[in-house]
């Protein structure tokens, strides 16, 4: 089932998650499926559970969109669990950044160039990866959403009183998507 999206000024996309349930299978499963339906219908590269209303621990990225800029991502898809960061580089690098809960903004974002993670896969199997290049970038964009933090918290402050007057406008709900949205506070 297609979802809507939370918008930026939601108070779940401020919250931190709680962890999902392992003993919950079927729970997380549908959840999973939902997320990969609602996904693929906003064309995204990534949503994590708190973006469906879902205060939970659940996370997708997917960069198969991208292949054409980033062949390295032409199978590259993820469902993550109870992700936790066990290291990260110390090395930074900035990509540009959007999010499907903040439409029509982007913005310049600096974030470790590498991280290794820790999360239970879909088959509820405990995998421990580490990612780079915008691999890493997406992994990192939506676990900041599992502790209710957004892209746009990282910006520069300039920067963020440039877009300050779209955030409100998003945050009170007047913006239109290509994809089902919603704001709840």
């Amino acid at each position: 089932m297609t979802l809507p999206i939370y918008l930026y000024g939601s108070e779940v996309l401020r919250k931190v998650a709680e962890p999902a349930d392992l003993q919950d299978r079927d729970g997380i499963l549908k959840l999973v499926s939902d997320m990969k339906e609602t996904l693929a219908k906003a064309e995204g590269c990534g949503l994590a559970a708190p973006q469906v209303g879902v205060s939970s621990r659940v996370l997708i990225v997917d960069g198969r969109d991208m292949a054409d800029v980033y062949p390295y991502l032409s199978d590259f898809v993820r469902v993550m669990i109870n992700p936790v960061v066990t290291a990260e580089s110390g090395r930074k690098c900035e990509y540009s950044e959007g999010c499907l809960s903040i439409p029509g903004i982007y913005c310049d974002v600096t974030r470790p160039d590498s991280v290794t993670v820790e999360y239970y896969d879909e088959n509820f199997e405990k995998v421990t990866e580490t990612f780079d290049k915008f691999a890493c970038r997406m992994v990192q964009h939506e676990m900041s959403h599992l502790d209710g933090d957004m892209f746009v918290d990282h910006v520069a402050p300039v920067r963020k009183k440039i877009i300050s007057r779209k955030l409100n406008a998003i945050a009170q709900g007047r913006i239109s998507a290509r994809y089902s949205t919603k704001l709840v506070k």
